[in-house]
């Protein structure tokens, strides 16, 4: 996609063969599957770049072809796949947008969330069409990771991932409480849910020096994982989680893939030691695909090994 050294890949979403990369350069759309790429903001005319720090597609893609891309600033929305764009603005002073969330059940309740890298987190409840800033109890204000529970219509529950740890909703972000981590305070990047979450309780979070934490109780408590050695910038579950136990840890120099719950991890080679975002459209399923995006802007496709 790019040759520009700047040009890091900071999200990649994708839904019904229709993928997007937000990157330092802008927002980038396939419409095949990642094989090739477009500008997503041509019609916005610009005179510059404009720097796109996340993306989220909406669950109903297939019927409503909505999505959203954060930026300096604001929130930006399609709703004809990437085709036009409208932006709305978080307020003054601008606020980076840092990664977005919406709802398993946006169809009915348009709910989705922007955390920002120093003004907290803002929400929206009518499909992204106004934003309030919902930062009760929140006390630390980087937010680097969001993630939305699967039950998020019955549960209400939301996690943060900030500079000193973590912070948990379970009132849909109306009031934050803080969660104590083994580790003591320490930048969560990421954050996985399991899909049976309501079942189950289990979450996994990535740390910026102490590798994969992971707690089986709502985030009550916390155990280390065998720990990866870096910052874990992204952590994806398989789908069908717990049945199949597989998380895939991306680090910038490895990619790490776990078969029992992240017990045990053996690197995965990709050729790449620059990675900053991964995918994987059609889970984790040995010889599954997987897209990659690095930090000079490239997005490479590979496959899941199948031993």
């Amino acid at each position: 996609m790019s040759e520009n050294t700047q040009d890091i890949v900071y999200a990649l979403q994708c839904a019904q063969n229709v993928c997007f990369a937000a990157r330092a350069s802008g927002l980038y759309r396939s419409t095949d599957g990642g094989r090739s790429w477009e500008f997503a903001y041509a019609s916005l005319a610009l005179t510059d770049s404009l720097p796109t720090t996340s993306v989220v597609i909406s669950p109903d893609f297939a019927t409503d072809r909505t999505v959203f891309a954060g930026v300096s600033g604001g929130v930006l929305y399609s709703l004809d796949g990437g085709d036009s764009w409208q932006i709305v603005e978080l307020g003054m002073p601008p606020s980076t947008v840092s990664t977005l969330v919406i709802s398993p059940d946006f169809g009915r309740d348009g709910v989705l969330l922007a955390g920002t890298m120093e003004d907290g987190v803002f929400r929206s409840g009518n499909r992204g069409y106004n934003w309030a800033a919902w930062n009760f109890g929140l006390l630390d204000l980087s937010i680097f990771t969001l993630a939305i529970s699967p039950d998020f219509a019955a549960d209400e529950t939301l996690f943060a991932g900030v500079e000193s740890g973590i912070f948990r909703s379970t009132n849909g972000g109306r009031a934050w409480r803080e969660i104590t981590l083994p580790v003591g305070y320490e930048p969560v990047l990421s954050l996985a849910l399991s899909p049976a979450y309501a079942q189950d309780g289990t979450l996994f979070a990535g740390t910026e020096s102490q590798g994969v934490l992971r707690s089986t109780d709502r985030g009550a408590t916390w155990t280390q994982a065998a720990t990866p050695d870096g910052p874990v910038n992204s952590l994806l579950l398989a789908p069908d989680f717990p049945t199949r136990p597989y998380i895939l840890a991306l680090l910038e120099h490895a990619l790490l893939l776990s078969q029992d719950a992240g017990q045990t991890w053996r690197e995965y080679p990709t050729g790449l030691n620059d990675m900053s975002a991964v995918l994987a459209p059609a889970g984790l399923a040995p010889g599954a695909p997987l897209i990659i995006g690095t930090t000079r802007g490239d997005v490479v496709s590979l496959v899941l090994p199948t031993q």
